[in-house]
């Protein structure tokens, strides 16, 4: 499917409503849309960009009960905050609905009964976790343990959010439930599964070589390679079957007959969402939904983070090719992560810069973050914000060379000619003439750099034109040269008032706000993409408005105010998740614990680990090899000589083929991890703790 499309439909990953936006979600899968979106319509291309809130799921279910309020209210309260904020920060949806709504429910409804129609399901009968306190099944994420594979007590049914393992519930050891806080039993239940694996051969074939029915689909080398390399690990592993509805109380139901108590999974009812929303969008504007999803002619381009890779890659597009009638997505440019100030951007830790409080921070500067989180875009790597490099790419970049380059032009416009361009007489200078071959090798850049999906380059290429005219003024110095040569002059402000009106003109995808102050300034209409640098935007007598300084300079004091208020949310959060006081025990039982300490005389690596050290300790009475998770936050090195907290009657255990004695006993938080624990005075191996 080489071939230029009839129409583009855009969609962008739909935000969970459960919590507000950051801008990590902004920089992974919503400004790089809305940028494509944007250059595709300024071409003239038909264009439907479609998002909307993401509201079914455990996840929304438990924060409803940790609030005391109903499911609804949650969602209510976040769609409303992130739609808000998506409108303040341009983000220009053609639709932006929720996958609560009646019309999402007929459609998810509709579609799961036409796979279950066509035999695209198997029944299942399993035993899972019930809590019977509670009286249900538990969702994944009803259910916490002990990672097997790093020792956090805190891991979900799903992922241990410490490692980053993905895990099933069976896998937990110690499990509990965390509507009763009791053991839950398995019991038997039945769900639909997606049997994956009957559709192996084609998605690999789709994804490795962009062919689908053997055509040709899309060109595969234009996906980036770690979308790619994350979806054949997944199909080299084997495609397992997927449930594709869960025992809860929120969500769509399943529209089937002895399927009480049972909804559609997440991640079947999320992505049907797209559909949802353009059909909400076509019924808005007299269009056939259908011809967005079931015709030949439109290309699908998901706009995601990361972590949704495969969902949108291949369970996606396993669901719509069971269907049968939907076209599969042409391109799945997912961005890697953003970190924050030296750490992952983490909502439980309330390590974030949250959109709203941005936008309430920093009021009418919506362009300063947009470009900034552009130039920052993590398109093939992880990457990094920091509120440093934030003021010194407003300030270097966005003030002292667009906004200088601007303001010099049309200040120098109304000094000279009272803001009407004069009558051109004469020949361009060689000046002008490179510069501007210069500005249209640039404008012809950012257009194919978009198409490309490398919109950091874009960004840089639409500012090379400020830098141009920036090098152009500074050459000629037309401020002399008016005394001297009144005519070349004229034609060097000529040339610059017209890279200022191609520079706004092809930033206006990444900074609109700016680009439409300068654009209205100039008193000028925007040509299509195709038809810039065939004339000039601004002619001989044309008006030229005033316009104010377009970027104040961040300060000192701005950063330092932001910079605390994440270490004061970081605090905050700390302490609102510090664990319980455990239940009590009696006396006697505390006396039964040897604490005791010890002095750590040898320590090593343990082979093929990331956590594990293996140590020799000084009990005092004995020396014992003892096996720590602590290497991701000591050195062997480090440890060797530190008289530290011990358990010491703990029963023996092997970890890794190694008999371990008893335990280092640790403090814990969320932001210095493990750390060991020494008495304040000088103490001896062997010493009790009392």
């Amino acid at each position: 499917m080489s071939t230029e499309p009839k129409r583009y439909l855009i969609t962008s990953a739909l935000p969970y409503a459960n919590g507000p936006l950051h801008i990590g979600h902004i920089g992974g899968a919503y400004l790089n849309a809305d940028i494509y979106t944007r250059y595709l319509r300024s071409k003239g291309k038909e264009v439907v960009f479609i998002c909307g809130s993401d509201e079914h799921g455990a996840a929304i279910t438990l924060r409803a009960k940790k609030e005391q309020k109903s499911p609804r209210e949650i969602v209510d309260f976040y769609h409303q905050l992130m739609h808000q904020s998506f409108v303040d920060l341009g983000i220009s949806f053609d639709e932006y609905h929720r996958t609560s709504s009646e019309e999402h429910k007929a459609m998810s409804q509709s579609i799961f009964l036409e796979l279950e129609k066509n035999g695209q399901f198997e029944v299942e009968t399993s035993q899972q976790y019930f809590d019977e306190e509670a009286n249900q099944f538990l969702a994944d994420r009803y259910i916490v343990g002990t990672c097997p594979k790093c020792a956090n007590d805190k891991a979900y049914g799903d992922q241990c959010e410490k490692c980053g393992s993905s895990l099933s519930p069976m896998e937990l050891i110690n499990p509990h439930s965390t509507l009763s806080g009791s053991k839950p039993v398995l019991k038997e239940t039945s769900h639909w599964f997606l049997p994956m694996a009957h559709h192996e051969s084609w998605i690999r074939e789709y994804i490795q070589e962009g062919k689908l029915d053997g055509l040709q689909h899309h060109d595969s080398k234009e996906w980036k390679s770690h979308v790619v390399g994350q979806c054949m690990s997944w199909i080299d592993g084997g495609l397992q079957s997927r449930a594709m509805t869960r025992d809860l109380d929120w969500g769509v139901p399943v529209p089937l007959a002895g399927a009480d108590g049972k909804v559609l999974y997440v991640w079947l009812d999320a992505p049907i969402g797209y559909i949802t929303n353009t059909k909400v969008w076509a019924d808005k504007h007299g269009k056939n939904w259908e011809d967005y999803w079931k015709s030949d002619d439109t290309r699908l381009i998901h706009f995601i983070g990361k972590d949704n890779i495969v969902f949108h890659c291949i369970i996606f597009p396993i669901i719509l090719k069971a269907h049968g009638s939907f076209i599969l997505p042409h391109n799945v440019p997912a961005n890697e992560f953003m970190n924050l100030e030296g750490d992952k951007i983490s909502t439980s830790r309330n390590w974030a810069v949250w959109l709203h409080e941005y936008l309430l921070d920093f009021p009418e500067r919506q362009d300063e973050l947009r470009y900034v989180l552009c130039s920052i875009m993590p398109e093939q790597k992880d990457s990094e914000f920091t509120w440093n490099d934030f003021k010194d790419r407003v300030n270097n970049e966005l003030a002292d060379i667009l906004g200088n380059f601007v303001n010099r032009v049309f200040v120098l416009i109304h000094k000279y000619y009272n803001g009407v361009l004069p009558e051109l007489n004469g020949e361009a200078s060689d000046a002008e003439k490179n510069a501007g071959r210069d500005a249209f090798t640039a404008y012809q850049a950012v257009g194919q750099k978009i198409e490309d999906y490398r919109f950091r380059e874009a960004l840089a290429e639409a500012m090379n034109i400020a830098r141009v005219g920036n090098k152009l003024l500074t050459e000629t110095e037309p401020w002399k040269l008016i005394k001297t040569d009144p005519e070349a002059a004229a034609r060097i402000l000529h040339a610059c008032v017209n890279f200022v009106a191609d520079a706004a003109f092809c930033l206006h995808p990444f900074l609109p706000f700016t680009a439409e102050k300068i654009r209205k300034a100039l008193h000028i209409e925007w040509p299509s993409w195709d038809h810039l640098g065939q004339a000039s935007l601004v002619g001989s007598g044309h008006i030229i408005g005033d316009l104010p300084i377009l970027f104040a300079k961040i300060t000192d004091e701005e950063v330092a105010a932001q910079v605390q208020k994440l270490e004061q949310s970081k605090l905050a959060s700390i302490a609102q998740n510090k664990p319980e006081i455990k239940d009590p025990i009696d006396f006697d039982t505390f006396q039964k614990m040897d604490i005791r300490l010890v002095k750590i005389l040898e320590a090593e690596a343990v082979p093929k680990t990331k956590k594990l050290l293996k140590l020799k300790v000084d009990t005092g009475v004995d020396q014992r090899t003892v096996v720590s998770g602590i290497a991701e936050h000591y050195a062997p090195a480090d440890v060797i000589g530190k008289t530290v907290l011990f358990l010491a009657n703990l029963a023996p255990r092997e970890i890794k083929g190694i008999k371990s004695e008893g335990m280092i006993l640790m403090a814990e938080n969320a932001v210095q991890g493990l750390s060991l624990i020494s008495a304040v005075k000088e103490m001896e191996a062997g010493d009790n703790v009392k």
